[in-house]
């Protein structure tokens, strides 16, 4: 099959059809379900015609990690505020994370994944944007990056390992009872944050790193606050679209 030719359903076998459809594997049953073999079932074709668009499994899951990353970007509104953008760009890729946890060992620096760089970029526009002095500029965004790629890759990495049918509440209440054992003296704080363990919303306290970040840019560079309003409102864009398909 030539990549104008359609499979046994009629439908056109395209690159986007294939990856569509390799993301929805994933999503139900992970990445050792997502072979050439599968996938062509799945899509009522021959597994050699997929060679004619993804050269191999690697590509393939690259090209997965880049159609997720560009839909979750794709929610976040042309003229908002730079600072709610950054906000908002990080709650993106955040709720991607969570909605695919197997994306996070599947994005790099690679150009060809190319949602990742309009992120990457992203990003750094965004504090060019917000008046962040060049000097100032690379240090600012690599903390952004490895902020918001290290917690959503985290807890990516923490949904792959966890149990379908795991309790979550109750895998954190038996955390914090541990916790509340602990010697006093020498894990006074551990002590304490055993009281908002169980029930504490991950997306919240991820969205509260952010706001630290930018609250200690605007104050080393003496720039405008973002009100709570405007927060909420950005916040509110992205969760409408939270689970990217």
């Amino acid at each position: 099959m030539t990549t104008g030719e359609r499979d046994r359903s009629g439908e056109a076998l395209t690159k986007d059809r294939i990856v569509r459809t390799a993301v929805a594997i994933l999503d139900e049953k992970g990445e050792r379900a997502l072979t050439f073999r599968a996938l062509a079932t799945r899509l009522s074709t021959g597994a050699g015609a997929l060679y004619w668009h993804i050269a191999d499994k690697d590509a393939l899951l690259a090209a997965c990690a880049d159609h997720v990353v560009a839909l979750a970007l794709s929610t976040i509104d042309d003229g908002t505020e730079p600072g709610d953008a950054i906000r908002a760009m990080a709650l993106a890729l955040y709720d991607a994370f969570d909605a695919h946890p197997w994306m996070g060992a599947r994005l790099s620096l690679d150009p060809e994944q190319e949602a990742m760089i309009r992120f990457l970029e992203g990003i750094g526009g965004q504090l060019i944007a917000l008046g962040v002095r060049e000097s100032l500029r690379f240090g600012v965004w690599s903390a952004c990056v490895n902020y918001i790629l290290g917690v959503a890759g985290q807890n990516a990495a923490h949904a792959r390992h966890r149990p379908r049918d795991a309790d979550r509440e109750a895998i954190l209440a038996a955390v914090a009872g541990r916790w509340t054992t602990l010697d006093p003296v020498r894990f006074p704080f551990l002590r304490e944050a055993a009281a908002h363990l169980p029930g504490h919303d991950d997306r919240a306290q991820f969205l509260a790193g952010i706001d630290i970040i930018l609250a200690g840019v605007k104050r080393r560079e003496g720039l405008q606050a973002v009100s709570d309003d405007a927060v909420e409102t950005a916040t509110h864009k992205v969760r409408r679209s939270s689970k990217a398909p």
